[in-house]
């Protein structure tokens, strides 16, 4: 019988923290083990087949050049953890799903920049937060997201107030809301990356959110035979 597929997911180290088991369920629903990483929860990086860059606080300015004396909720232990976790994925070739705050950090770990806080860029999307999908999304034609998906206009959630303002190298912006602001990011480098800036581990219910956990374990599969 072959091993199960593996999938690291970082986060914070909170005894109670629902992204992580609902991410937990979502990767199961997929045919996937999910594996916590955090800094009370130390994992070899041999150890797993695919890569989840959870949701959380704001990343450090530091790291992209913000403004440090921004209000910001930081966690500089966990930064450093998950910029590991990265240069791994990325130097190994390991599937890699960035979630809100992680795809905002794998897009710092390639160069590029984030917008410290969108709030005052809201014109036609409301930036109330919210687990119910709410925003809408839409997804560029043709991109391995939007195929993923099996859709092109997405409703998803929202619990965001930074959002990557350029994409860093090999990245490309594949999905924005009705502001234009990016929502989603993929690899142009034929590495499977992608990068979501909702939360589709609170949507696991619906079919295209799901499809997102179902694509990481499938590419961990194709890794693994390879």
């Amino acid at each position: 019988m072959a091993a199960a597929t593996r999938v690291a997911v970082t986060g914070n180290s909170r005894r109670w923290s629902p992204s992580w088991w609902c991410t937990r369920l979502a990767l199961r629903l997929a045919g996937a083990e999910a594996v916590r990483v955090s800094v009370r929860h130390e994992v070899p990086e041999t150890a797993v087949d695919a890569l989840i860059i959870g949701g959380g606080d704001d990343i450090s300015p530091e790291h992209y050049g913000g403004e440090l004396s921004e209000p910001v909720r930081l966690d500089p232990e966990r930064d450093e953890l998950e910029m590991r976790w990265i240069h791994h994925a990325l130097d190994t070739g390991l599937p890699m799903l960035g979630i809100c705050r992680g795809s905002q950090l794998i897009n710092v770990v390639l160069g590029g920049l984030l917008y410290q806080d969108i709030r005052h860029l809201r014109r036609l999307t409301y930036n109330r937060p919210g687990l119910l999908p709410t925003k809408q999304v839409r997804l560029e034609q043709g991109s391995a997201l939007a195929r993923i998906c099996e859709r092109e206009k997405l409703r998803v959630n929202s619990l965001h107030h930074q959002a990557v303002r350029v994409p860093g190298d090999g990245l490309r912006v594949v999905g924005r809301d009705l502001d234009e602001l990016t929502q989603a990011v993929e690899s142009t480098s034929g590495q499977p990356i992608i990068g979501v800036q909702w939360h589709p581990e609170y949507l696991f219910y619906l079919p295209s959110q799901l499809r997102l956990f179902r694509w990481l374990v499938e590419m961990a599969q194709v890794e693994k035979q390879n």
